[in-house]
């Protein structure tokens, strides 16, 4: 084994820069989790007289517990914007990130006639803590932080089945229902009013030549008001879903569709008949 690691040194990380740590990361989101929505994620019932306080130390505690893993998540003597600036920036642009999660909210209200209130959306949704995350993690993202992010959302991946790159643009309003299943790649861009259902993929082709096309458009745009049933994949970067356009279930899409558009796939034709008339032969066995 200890050979190993000198066979194998790729996949080591000795004598070398320390490392955003999994579990303070974990930690960290968290508590970004209960600042966009108080009272919901910590179990304590909080009065509106005690909501400033609380607020303020879960700040100063998050300032300094981000200050630490974005240090650890930049390359050193770098240059550039300060770990203290770039942490002030990303807890500055908050609110605005917490008012574009309130559309969001509405719109499974609006959406699902399974969705009683606020309260069962936000315990009881995995897409709503899914994209939460996601747009807090998009925000470092757009700082330059590197690794946290990602590490941010796939903590949110583990936890809810949903996998949503840090890098991808996400208009306000977004309903995924359900959510098992849906990977959503770094360089979609995804409008405004935009409803997903599991097993979505939003995804790229699959191509040699990896580091040609880092940092290039690979994912599809899927312009405003435009609903994706279970089970459809959306591939490329050159690949646009026209607004208020519809793909049905299974569809397997790699070129563009115009506005206001439906796109399905033909089915195979069902039979259902007796299991005493089935045909012989392996070929009809179950």
């Amino acid at each position: 084994m200890v050979r190993s690691f000198a066979e194998l040194g790729a996949i080591n990380h000795l004598g070398a820069a320390q490392l955003p740590s999994k579990s303070a990361v974990a930690l960290v989101t968290e508590d970004l989790l209960h600042l966009m929505f108080p009272g919901f994620y910590d179990g304590d019932r909080l009065e509106g007289r005690e909501l400033g306080p609380a607020i303020t130390e879960l700040l100063s505690s998050l300032e300094k517990a981000l200050e630490k893993e974005v240090a650890k998540s930049l390359p050193k003597g770098g240059g550039g914007e300060s770990v203290e600036s770039k942490v002030r920036s990303f807890l500055g642009r908050l609110p605005a990130v917490r008012a574009v999660l309130k559309t969001d909210v509405e719109a499974v209200m609006t959406g699902d006639p399974a969705a009683r209130n606020v309260e069962e959306i936000l315990l009881a949704y995995p897409g709503i803590e899914a994209i939460a995350v996601q747009r807090m993690a998009h925000e470092l993202y757009l700082l330059g932080v590197p690794l946290l992010p990602r590490m941010m959302t796939e903590w949110v991946h583990s936890r809810t089945g949903i996998d949503i790159h840090p890098g991808a643009t996400i208009g306000a309003s977004f309903f995924i229902d359900h959510g098992t299943g849906i990977v959503i790649g770094e360089t979609t861009e995804i409008g405004r009013e935009v409803r997903i259902y599991h097993g979505v993929t939003l995804g790229a082709r699959s191509v040699s030549g990896a580091e040609t096309l880092r940092g290039r458009k690979r994912h599809p745009t899927i312009e405003d008001r435009v609903t994706i049933y279970p089970g459809a994949t959306i591939l490329g970067g050159e690949t646009v879903v026209g607004q208020g356009s519809t793909i049905g279930g299974g569809v397997f899409l790699t070129k563009s569709v115009p506005p206001e558009h439906l796109v399905f796939a033909e089915h195979a034709a069902l039979q259902v008949i007796p299991k005493s008339e089935r045909p012989k032969g392996s070929e009809y066995s179950i």
